[in-house]
C-alpha cells in the first residue's frame, strides 16, 4: 500500500532507538527529521540506514514545520507513497498498526486521516505520566472534536498535499487544526479499536505540566482564531472556558477583594462546582475514583495555565510572531 513513515525528534535518546525498532521491518519508507539534536539522535538514524532531514536552524523550529519537510522529502524520494504515519519519536508503534491503518484508508476513500489507541508506557511512574494516559484514553469513532487527532496519525498523502500540510504557523495542536481544516474539506477522520502506539511521556515535574498546560491554552486560542468562526466553531467553547475560569473570575475576585472585604473569596466555591462536574462525567466514563479525583483537580488548576497560554496567544497574535513552547 505504499506507506512511508515520518519521525520527528530531538534528544530523544534511547526512545528514538525504540521508535526505529518498532516499524522499520513494516514500512514501505522511513525518514527521520532533527530539530536541532545533540545527543546524537541523527548518528543513530544513519546507522540505521534512516533517511534524515536536519531542519535549518535559521528558521524556527515546530512539529508542524518538522513534519511537512519530512513529508515533502518523503514524497520527493517516493512519489509513489499513498499514506504517511506521522510519529514522535517519544513513541514506538504497535505491531500491526501499519498494515490496518493502511487497510481502512485503502477501503474508505471518505477518511482522511485514521488514529487508533494510544497507550502511555509507565502511567504509574509519576502524577503526570498517570494524567496523560487519562487523556489518550478516548472513544473510537468518526471524531467531532479535532482535540482527539494528535499528532501521531496516517493521513492519505494527496490530502495532505491538498490542505497544504500543517499550518506551520500554528505552535502546538496543528494537528486538531489540519483535523478541523480536512473537515471542512469533506472530509473525515476516524479513530480505529485498535491499539496504534505507546507513548513514553517522561514528565516528573510539576513545572513540566504546568508549561505543558500553557502551551495547550496557547492552543485553544490560535485554534479558536483560525477556525472558531467555520462551520465546525473550533475550541469556541473550549476558550470561553479558560476566559471565564482561567482569567475573568480569578481577577474579578482579586479586585473585589477589598471592596467586598473579602467576601469575593466565596466565588471560589465555583471552582469546587467545576471539579464535580469533570469527576461526574469522568466517573460515567468508567475511570476509577483515584484516578477521576487527580484528573478533576488537574482540569481545575491548569485553567489558570491555559490562561495563561491564552493571553501569550493574544500577545504573539498582535506581533504576529509565534515561538514554540518546550516543557521537557
Amino acid at each position: 500500500m505504499n506507506i512511508g513513515v515520518v519521525v520527528i525528534g530531538r534528544n530523544e535518546g534511547e526512545r528514538l532507538l525504540r521508535c526505529f525498532e518498532s516499524f522499520s521491518l513494516s514500512a514501505d519508507a522511513i525518514v527521520y527529521v532533527d530539530s536541532g539534536s545533540t545527543d546524537g539522535s541523527v548518528l543513530l538514524a544513519q546507522k540505521m540506514n534512516i533517511e534524515v532531514v536536519e531542519l535549518d536552524t535559521a528558521t524556527p523550529f515546530s512539529a508542524a514545520r518538522a513534519r511537512n519537510e519530512g513529508f515533502a522529502y518523503l514524497l520527493k524520494q517516493y512519489p509513489a507513497t499513498q499514506y504517511i504515519q506521522f510519529i514522535d519519536g517519544d513513541c514506538t508503534m504497535t505491531p500491526g498498526w501499519l498494515q490496518q491503518a493502511g487497510k481502512v484508508l485503502s477501503e474508505n476513500k471518505q477518511y482522511a486521516a485514521v488514529l487508533g489507541h494510544l497507550q502511555e508506557r509507565h502511567p504509574e511512574a509519576t502524577l503526570y505520566n498517570r494524567l496523560c494516559a487519562m487523556e489518550w484514553n478516548s472513544p473510537a469513532g468518526e471524531l467531532e472534536n479535532y482535540g482527539a487527532l494528535g499528532g501521531i496519525s496516517m493521513i492519505r498523502a494527496n490530502v495532505f498535499q491538498k490542505l497544504s500540510g500543517f499550518n506551520v504557523k500554528v505552535i502546538a495542536g496543528e494537528d486538531s487544526e489540519l483535523g478541523v481544516r480536512m473537515a471542512l474539506n469533506g472530509y473525515k477522520v476516524t479513530k480505529l479499536d485498535h491499539p496504534m502506539a505507546v507513548h513514553d511521556a517522561n514528565m516528573h515535574y510539576f513545572s513540566q505540566w504546568w508549561k505543558r498546560s500553557v502551551r495547550s491554552g496557547h492552543a485553544t486560542g490560535q485554534r479558536a482564531f483560525l477556525n472558531g468562526k467555520s462551520a465546525v466553531r473550533d475550541c469556541v467553547k473550549e476558550r470561553k472556558s479558560i476566559l471565564f475560569w482561567g482569567i475573568s473570575l480569578p481577577v474579578f475576585i482579586l479586585l473585589m477583594l477589598i471592596p467586598t472585604s473579602g467576601l469575593s473569596l466565596l466565588l471560589t466555591g465555583g471552582y469546587g462546582v467545576l471539579g464535580m462536574r469533570v469527576y461526574r462525567f469522568r466517573r460515567k466514563q468508567g475511570d476509577s475514583r483515584s484516578d477521576t479525583l487527580l484528573y478533576s483537580f488537574s482540569i481545575v488548576l491548569s485553567k489558570f495555565a491555559e490562561g495563561i497560554g491564552l493571553l501569550k496567544f493574544l500577545f504573539n497574535q498582535s506581533k504576529g510572531h509565534y515561538e514554540i513552547i518546550e516543557y521537557k
